[in-house]
């Protein structure tokens, strides 16, 4: 990855900011980097709670889960599509913004496969949960990563090629400014028969996931793909698969008491990778 590369505006006026370690823009705002390599661009009146986002025991077992493995294919089919849609304005590194990066297992997949490719690539991160972005700082130095809301992201207009959206809020608007014009928006989401072995431990009327046709004013759809395997879960990772999907919020506790008594649970996993390119 390119070093020095400035994808960040100042939240609190608009403007670019510039610098290594200590940000500013030219109103004078300052931002420094924490030591774990990230910044804190999300004001306090952008915030409903003080310590917004998940929880860092759901980020720890979120990255427990990950890190075993049990996502590979989601991971090899998002670094696979931004190699494959991914173009750069100009003759230079690619880059690449996730909005909504959590602790950034997804990230660490592109970084590996657009350096096996030999591809440059510039990646910039954030994510409303402070937990969830040091860890990702940490384990990713070459990217930048920042704390902040997908609904006022401090990035500059127009800088990403490629904006990355996995399960996380559709903040149109946003994308739409960030994203350059001809930019591509890779919108990842659970497929039809996304963990329905799990929703029926959970609930007497499993459901799969409808499929959605949804068009976006300002994007044009260019491309899709959908990928699926079948994993099996022993009782210490159910917990934090669990977490990790809104389930965890709205699920009758005899339900989750069911599923925590499970040994393992094996169960279909689905996801659907919509491609966008903005007009």
């Amino acid at each position: 990855m390119a070093e020095g590369f400035a994808p960040w505006c100042c939240p609190l006026c608009g403007a670019p900011l510039a610098g290594e370690n200590a940000l500013k823009c030219p109103s004078g705002h300052s931002f420094d980097r924490a030591k774990e390599g990230y910044w804190h661009l999300l004001p306090v009146q952008n915030t409903r709670t003080k310590a917004p986002g998940d929880s860092k025991e759901m980020v720890a077992a979120r990255r427990a889960f990950l890190s075993a493995g049990y996502y590979g294919i989601f991971g090899q089919a998002l670094g696979e599509l931004c190699l494959m849609y991914g173009q750069p304005a100009a003759n230079g590194p690619l880059r690449l913004l996730d909005a909504g990066c959590g602790e950034g297992w997804y990230d660490r997949c592109i970084a590996r496969q657009f350096g096996e490719a030999g591809r440059p690539l510039e990646l910039a991160g954030f994510d409303i949960a402070k937990p969830a972005v040091r860890l990702a700082a940490k384990a990713l130095p070459s990217a930048r990563y920042a704390v902040a809301s997908s609904f006022h992201q401090p990035v500059r207009t127009g800088w990403a090629d490629v904006l990355l959206n996995c399960f996380s809020p559709f903040a149109q608007e946003e994308f739409l400014r960030v994203l350059r014009p001809g930019g591509r928006l890779i919108y990842a989401v659970p497929g039809p028969e996304h963990l329905f072995q799990m929703k029926a431990v959970l609930y007497e009327k499993p459901y799969k996931n409808p499929v959605q046709e949804v068009e976006y004013p300002g994007f044009e759809a260019v491309g899709e793909r959908e990928v699926s395997d079948r994993i099996t879960v022993p009782a210490g990772q159910l917990e934090a698969l669990f977490a990790m999907t809104p389930y965890y919020w709205k699920t009758p506790r005899d339900g989750a008491a069911r599923l925590a008594a499970l040994p393992e649970l094996t169960t279909d996993i689905s996801f659907r990778f919509l491609v966008f390119e903005k007009k």
